[in-house]
């Protein structure tokens, strides 16, 4: 057996064993680039480790510390506050509203799963309480955060460009950010009209409605569309307040569990109101600050998000002290990990082995689509965060062909393995059906389920017919 074809089997092994085993990726990918680089190459760990990503572990570490200040000191809780208010009880907003709010927190540098874990709580409390479908704001919730995740100071986007820009390939940070966006924004809208939303047209939050009425507002038998019970939450009932607990999952992500809905979060924090303390506009500055530092006056991200959140710390030692620990380790482990890894097999040839292999269908294009394809069905149960890293550089050797452009493949692999995250299985799917009414949770799981199928079998030939078919990317 060939070296390539061990290291493939090695990679392949990881994955599988993070799927079913709680155990971060990034800590298997690490020993196994160790095991191979001195079994296989011979290399001693200063030599393994030169591929090491420095410069991504400190934007990771930058912009998760930078989104866990901003969260502790009230200002992401008083951003959506203001923007609820702001729809003056429309409900025809509300999942608009989510929508936008989960793509701002993960465009200025949340993580996904963290962006999903904060919203989604409250837009399906919204959902519940105002007989909006469930299904429905679960959908704009993971696909805002997705929306917003190739920003060029996101976590995706930081990753993925700098893959690019690493493997000397065609760039355009601002074609990716605007292609997920768009799709994400497209797969929003249909969802919007399919699950109930233009019947919200008629609707405020302040109208009574029957006990017996549907999510969509129609006469119903208090079961809604997705199957789950609305008969606990009457027209008039308090918003519920979900006390979310997180672990980890498969790929070491924090996913969050969720009580029963009507019990006080246990962490109940009294700085979370709609109040404009000063902290929190110095820290809605400091985002601002990020963004225009990094996209305007070409700043390192990671350098640029660590500066503003030790300016914030240094202001109030003691709503950040907890910051630290707050940072997204898991997913600095992860990436770190992968990309390690990745460097080995570079190293090992198995890159440039896989894509001549992918290359013998005859077919670049054709090449592309399976390549979309396995993007889509591996990230619906695994990282998206470590395939990307993963998948980016297989792309790299036929993609010098030009037969392809760079910026259309690399704009759809990063769709395609992105917008399957309403997978159940996946870390942002999980988090909205942890946070579904226990009762009629299980068809609320074949819903969603449904859905992921359907977007990872329509996902990635869409991606491939709008921006690498035609040749204009």
């Amino acid at each position: 057996m060939s070296d390539e074809l061990v290291s493939i089997i090695v990679l392949a092994l990881i994955f599988v064993i993070a799927t079913f085993i709680p155990i971060n990726i990034g800590a298997l990918a690490f020993v196994a680039a160790f095991g191979l680089g001195w079994a296989l190459l011979g290399y001693r760990e200063d030599e393994i480790l030169e591929g090491f990503p420095a410069g991504l572990a400190v934007t990771l570490i930058g912009i998760t510390y930078l989104f866990a200040i901003a969260q502790n000191n009230g200002t992401i809780d008083w951003l959506v506050a203001l923007a609820v208010k702001a729809v003056r009880g429309r409900l025809v907003a509300i999942p608009w509203i989510m929508f936008v709010i989960a793509g701002v927190l993960t465009a200025f540098g949340a993580v996904s799963p963290a962006a999903v874990a904060i919203i989604a709580p409250v837009a399906l409390g919204f959902a519940y309480r105002y007989r909006i479908n469930p299904l429905l704001m679960g959908l704009m919730v993971i696909h805002g955060a997705q929306a917003g995740g190739f920003s060029p100071i996101s976590i995706y986007g930081s990753i993925t460009n700098g893959i690019v820009e690493d493997a000397d390939l065609e760039s355009s940070p601002l074609t990716l950010m605007l292609t997920s966006i768009v799709f994400n924004l497209a797969i929003a809208l249909i969802a919007f009209f399919l699950l109930g939303g233009p019947r919200l047209l008629r609707r405020k939050a302040g109208d009574d409605l029957p006990e017996d009425t549907a999510p969509d507002g129609t006469a119903g038998s208090g079961t809604d569309d997705d199957g789950t019970s609305s008969v606990a939450v009457g027209s008039g009932g308090g918003e519920h307040r979900r006390g979310l607990h997180p672990h980890a999952d498969q790929s070491g992500q924090t996913v969050a569990t969720v009580d029963r809905p009507g019990a006080a979060s246990p962490d109940a924090d009294p700085t979370t109101d709609a109040t404009a303390t000063p902290y929190r506009i110095a820290t809605l500055v400091g985002l601002v600050a990020l963004a225009v530092g990094a996209l305007l006056l070409d700043l390192d991200v990671g350098l640029t998000a660590l500066s503003v959140a030790v300016v914030l710390a240094l202001i109030s030692p003691h709503t950040q002290k907890k910051a630290v620990s707050q940072v997204s380790w898991p997913t600095v482990l992860l990436i770190t990990g992968v990309l390690t890894y990745v460097a080995v097999l570079q190293e090992l040839g198995t890159i440039d082995y896989v894509s001549d292999a992918i290359g013998r269908v005859g077919s670049a294009l054709l090449a592309a689509l399976l390549l979309f394809y396995l993007g889509a069905v591996v990230s619906a149960f695994a990282s998206s965060t470590a395939l990307l890293g993963a998948l980016i550089p297989l792309a790299v050797p036929f993609l010098a062909g030009g037969e392809v452009g760079a910026v259309g493949v690399v704009a759809a692999l990063a769709v395609s393995s992105t917008v399957v995250d309403v997978s159940p299985f996946s870390t942002n799917g999980a988090l909205v059906l942890a946070n579904a009414e226990e009762e009629g949770k299980d068809a609320f799981y074949k819903r969603l389920l449904t859905v992921g199928v359907l977007v990872v079998l329509i996902a990635p030939v869409v991606a491939w017919l709008v921006l690498v078919a035609p040749g204009w990317l």
